[in-house]
């Protein structure tokens, strides 16, 4: 399925896809499948920014940090703020991404995709390190739209109702 993400116009469903993302990825380990993708990581790491309010009132907390805990922007769930940025690893079969995303249209900023190799030797394809980066683009953006395809499958079922009450409890501890 392919999800235009630069399409949303409501900044809202980009950030629960956000704050549910970072809760499901600590509740599942960060195990994720997908049809024709199969299985990969997902983590929601080092670079979390919370907001909340209306108007001139909106209260942001970026927290940020190698193997953060994140706890000031947990405690910023808590008082009823939303995630509206993060940055995310995908991890699938050794090949690691990691991109930065805004709640406001879910674009992948800053996205790193695995290194490949860009030496050829006599022979080789020249086209082939061009044509391997787009494969690894393309694979960022199936991983995302996989993720994203699966909480509004969630997000607009009667399950959505129990993916809360998990949410409620993870946010407890």
């Amino acid at each position: 399925m392919d999800i235009h993400l630069a399409a949303l116009k409501d900044p809202i469903v980009g950030q629960d896809f956000l704050t549910w993302l970072w809760f499901a990825c600590e509740a599942r380990e960060g195990k994720f499948s997908a049809a024709g993708l199969g299985e990969f990581l997902v983590f929601v790491e080092q670079k979390v920014s919370v907001q909340g309010g209306d108007g001139e009132n909106v209260e942001t907390a970026q927290v940020s940090g190698p193997y953060s805990e994140l706890t000031e922007a947990r405690q910023g769930l808590k008082g009823g703020k939303r995630v509206n940025r993060a940055q995310v690893r995908f991890e699938q079969d050794g090949a690691v991404w990691t991109m930065s995303l805004k709640a406001e249209d879910l674009s992948p900023n800053s996205l790193r995709t695995p290194k490949i190799e860009t030496k050829t030797e006599e022979g080789d394809d020249p086209d082939a390190p061009f044509l391997e980066k787009m494969f690894l683009l393309e694979r960022a953006g199936a991983l995302l739209d996989a993720v994203f395809a699966e909480f509004l499958k969630l997000r607009f079922s009667p399950a959505w109702a129990n993916e809360l009450a998990g949410f409620g409890k993870w946010l407890g501890r």
